[in-house]
């Protein structure tokens, strides 16, 4: 019987306490994962609390932030976009290029510059780095979010390009995270760029700051550009000293990098992608750069080579000359990355897909609708309806 009395007591204490908690919450917008939000925010180990709702809030607060990290990704859509510089995204451009993307069947899907190849981002940042070093001077964005706003308002998709490791404005700024010569000293690549070292892990907090910011702002896509160590590789690493403690291959850096973008952005409803070179649709190793098919579409949405008919030499895929043959090039390059694909995915691993970069820019030789459509048509063909089309100056023929 006193069991009994010790338990009816018990109980009317416990339904005094959550009939307060109620009480408490009179009056708010009754929306459930604001009641929750207030139960879980009360302090477990005050002597007020009955201890024998500790354990129960406890395990309510893990579920509720267990809930918090389901985030739904965007449904994926066929993209085809073009590339718009610092430039392009000023007040007084922009909204032509929105015309211009609008206007187009060809288009849905604006690429842009948010941490440019200088390093600087285009936006007013509160990352607490980028104030410190002023890297956000000069923006041309003032409010992000409204910025996107606009683009989503007409349905377009937006893509921040974010050039990772080239970035000298850091490299200035913060030496010890810079590539350096085996003296010490700091390694300049051509027209005296510095780069910082993939190596030194540090530094990928600060870039992932930005990128987090970028995410909550109302972004579609985070898209990594420069994710690579620096050309000539054989004459860089004669020179270079890395930072390389764990000895890992680079391509093996890369895809830990690609690996922790992942886990950082996992709370974000971004789709992600990577820029590569043409050549690593075909190539069996890296390089020298740290790229390697293999290594990175398993762990991205989207990948990109920059398969450019202009920047292939002579006799690549047994073409005479690849800038006066653009769909074959293109085709020849597309069916590699489609079968390296195939390959992953027989090794049940994940496949990017394949969004290449195609050319509407002037090199060796005028480039003309013709040329840009030629490309189209061959990725077409090969079943493959998504690209971006680059031209540095954002200044694009009319396909229409």
């Amino acid at each position: 019987m006193r069991k009994m009395l010790f338990s009816i007591l018990f109980l009317s204490l416990l339904l005094v306490n959550l009939t307060g908690c109620q009480n408490e919450n009179e009056g708010s917008e009754g929306n459930h994962v604001n009641e929750v939000e207030d139960l879980v925010s009360f302090d477990t180990t005050r002597d007020t609390m009955p201890r024998s709702l500790v354990g129960s809030i406890t395990d309510l607060n893990d579920d509720f932030t267990n809930e918090k990290k389901i985030i739904n990704k965007p449904e994926r859509e066929e993209v085809r976009g073009i590339y718009l510089n610092p430039w392009a995204i000023k007040e007084e451009e922009i909204g032509r290029f929105i015309e211009f993307v609008k206007a187009s069947p060809r288009f849905n899907a604006v690429v842009m510059d948010l941490k440019d190849d200088n390093g600087k981002l285009t936006y007013n940042s509160n990352v607490d780095l980028v104030k410190e070093i002023g890297a956000d001077d000069g923006a041309v964005i003032a409010d992000l979010p409204s910025f996107l706003k606009r683009f989503k308002d007409e349905g377009i998709y937006t893509i921040a390009r974010i050039v990772t490791f080239k970035d000298p404005f850091l490299a200035e700024k913060k030496s010890e995270w810079a590539l350096q010569r085996k003296d010490g000293s700091l390694w300049l690549g051509p027209d005296s760029i510095k780069w910082l070292d993939p190596y030194r892990e540090k530094m990928w907090t600060y870039v992932m700051d930005i990128v987090e910011e970028i995410a909550d702002s109302g972004i579609n896509e985070i898209q990594y550009d420069y994710i690579r160590f620096p050309e000539n590789a054989k004459k860089v690493d004669q020179e270079v000293g890395y930072a390389n403690a764990d000895q890992l291959n680079k391509d093996e850096l890369i895809e830990k990098f690609l690996k922790y973008s992942k886990e950082r952005l996992d709370h974000y409803p971004v789709l992600v992608s990577a820029d590569v070179f043409g050549l690593v649709t075909s190539s069996t190793d890296d390089m020298g750069i740290g790229q390697t098919w293999e290594k990175m579409a398993p762990h991205i949405d989207f990948i990109s080579p920059m398969n450019y008919p202009s920047h292939y030499s002579a006799q690549s895929y047994g073409l005479q000359e690849p800038n006066d043959q653009p769909y074959a090039l293109i085709k020849a390059a597309m069916e590699d990355a489609l079968e390296r694909n195939q390959s992953l995915e027989i090794g049940e691993e994940q496949a990017a897909t394949i969004r290449p970069w195609l050319q509407d820019f002037n090199y060796k030789r005028t480039y003309t609708k013709d040329d840009v459509l030629a490309q189209i048509k061959a990725l077409n063909d090969l079943g493959i309806n998504e690209y971006l089309i680059w031209n540095p100056s954002s200044k694009y023929t009319e396909l229409d």
